[in-house]
Order: structure tokens, then sequence, then C-alpha cells
């Protein structure tokens, strides 16, 4: 019997059955991704470099305004034209075992045969914002296989789904006819982050009525703003003066072509901008994903995980403020640099 091959040797087995086409070593590889096994890493320093082609589009908008339909419904249309596509679909977790529901995976089963067509669904785990911590690692997975279009449709909680921006290149709001969420959704800054804004179920009384509240609301409010930092850490990140209004009806792939075109005009507009900070955007995004996962690691380990829970207690019990305890927790993993 031979040795058993090491981490490297199976990472690069991976990643070349992944690069070749193999579609269940690729589905093996963003296993390892999204549940951080050794495998990932070395698959990853070598997949990085590969990645930067694909346009990457996130889908975001509150329940119920059809994201997943019209997902479907942009993989007929992107097939139709000749164009490979893969989903990373966000789920929800389940509180027992973490996984996702699959929901999405079950309703694009049309395309489960079609070897341009990848479609990954992903658990939340928790993390905030409609992504999974991991998120920007599968994206840049499918980009460096080959997709013409990867597509991040998130969970869809509602007004906390601002971080697919700096997951990607076009960001894709959705509202639905009648929701009352158009207010909502300015207050909650999904418009702010908006290239462009879908009125789905066009077929639905108010479709019109709704698209022109967008619109009018756009104008009032000067559309979003170029800049404009979510908070005090981000990077700026380039925006258009005014995200377009388009109205899908993705149940009969009514205005799907429309959208297309919309998103090919969009990557081409920010093709000739300056596009450093969007790019810096998206590696901030994913160095902090990687740094927070790897203090949660280290605060878990065998050797800090009595310390971590003392800690915790101390603060369930209101003898330590939170702050203090981050301060104590950080302290431990990178050394008290005050001294």
């Amino acid at each position: 019997m031979g040795e058993p091959a090491s981490v490297d040797a199976r990472a690069d087995a991976l990643t070349a059955g992944a690069l070749g086409g193999d579609r269940r070593a690729l589905a093996r590889l963003l296993t390892a991704v999204e549940n951080r096994t050794a495998l990932a890493e070395p698959a990853l320093r070598t997949l990085y470099p590969k990645a930067g082609r694909a346009h990457i589009v996130g889908i975001t908008g509150p329940p119920g305004a059809g994201k997943s339909t019209l997902v479907s419904a942009l993989i007929g249309e992107l097939r139709t034209a000749g164009r490979s596509v893969a989903v990373v679909a966000v789920d929800p977790s389940s509180p027992i075992t973490g996984g996702a529901l699959l929901g999405d995976r079950v309703r694009m089963q049309a395309y489960a045969d079609d070897d341009d067509v990848f479609i990954r669904s992903m658990a939340a785990r928790g993390h905030a914002g409609g992504l999974a911590s991991t998120t920007g690692a599968a994206t840049a997975v499918l980009d460096a296989v080959g997709f013409d279009l990867v597509l991040v449709e998130t969970v869809g909680t509602g007004q906390s789904e601002v971080e697919v921006a700096a997951a990607a290149d076009t960001t894709v709001v959705l509202e639905a006819p009648e929701m009352g969420d158009e207010v909502q959704a300015i207050k909650a800054g999904l418009l702010e982050v908006a290239d462009l804004v879908v009125v789905n179920k066009g077929d639905k009384p108010g479709a019109q009525r709704t698209a022109a509240q967008l619109r009018a609301m756009l104008v009032a409010t000067g559309g979003p703003a170029v800049g404009r930092r979510a908070d005090a850490d981000s990077v700026d990140r380039p925006r258009p003066k005014r995200p377009e209004v388009l109205i899908t009806t993705a149940a009969t792939g009514e205005g799907v072509p429309e959208l297309i075109a919309a998103l090919d005009r969009h990557r081409a507009s920010i093709a000739g901008m300056d596009a450093g900070p969007a790019r810096l955007a998206r590696a901030e995004a994913q160095v902090w994903a990687i740094v927070g996962d790897r203090l949660r690691d280290q605060l878990h380990a065998e050797a800090l995980r009595a310390t971590t829970k003392r800690t915790l207690s101390e603060v369930a019990a209101h003898r330590l403020d939170p702050y203090a305890a981050a301060d104590e927790l950080l302290a431990r993993v990178v050394g008290d640099r005050s001294a």
C-alpha cells in the first residue's frame, strides 16, 4: 500500500480537476473552502491568481421579491446566448446542523446536466450581511475555473445585505410591487449599494407605480453617492450617479434580456473607470473575513479554549464588559502591543 497523499498533493489534484472541467472535483473543492478544511488554503493559493476575469453579479433584496426565480431566469437567458454561469446561493443556516436548506438548488434542478452551469448553495452560518464568510473565496474559485458570470444570491433577510456590494462587480437590488419596502430599502442603504434596481413580478398590479416611486426616490436623493463609505473602516467604492430601474417578470422571462443587457452595459462602464477602489473593497472584504475566521479559530483552539470560555462567562455574569473582554482575548492571540 502506498503512503497517503499529502494535503498539498490532494489540493493540487482537486485544483487540476476543477480547472480541467471536472464538476465533481469543483464541488469537493468548494466544500473544502466552505468548511475551511486543510485543502482549501493551498488550493486557493493556486487558483486566486487565475481569477479576475468573470463578471461577479450580486443579487439582493427583501424576501418575496423573487431572487431565486430571477436567478433561474437569468441562467436560462445566459445559456441561450452561449455564456457559462455559476451561482452561489447563500441560504439561511439550520440552527441545529448549521447546514443550508438547498432550496435554490432544487429550484434550479433543470440545469443540473448542463456542464456550463454550476449551482452551489452555501449556508450563511450566522454571518451577517446576507453572505457566508467564505462567499468571496467561493466566487474566486468559480471565477478561476472559467465561468463567464458568477451570480451571488444573498440570504434575503431584508435590510442588512449591503455586504454583497464589496463582493460583486455589479449589485442588483430587487423589489416587488406594493410590498411597502421601497422606503425601507432606501433607509437601510440597499439602494445606496445598487448598480441596478429591478422591480420583479412586473405582471402584478402596481409594478409600474413601484418603479416610478423608486425612480423618484433616486432623483430626490441624488442617487447613490460616489465614494460614500458604509462605515468608518470600509473602503470607498465608486458608484454610478444613479442606478437604472428596470421591470422584470422572472416567472415568464419578460424583461430578463433587458436586464442582461443592463448588466453588460454596467460592466462596460466600469471597465473604463479606475478599478482600483472596487478591487480594494473586494480585497478588504476577503482579507477581513480570513482574519476574523483565523482569530476565532485560535480562540477556540485547545490552548485557549478554557481561557476564552472563562472570559465569556465573566461577560455573561456582568463582571467584565464586552470591550474589555475583546481586548483581553485579542491580546492573548496577537500580543499586547501597548507595552
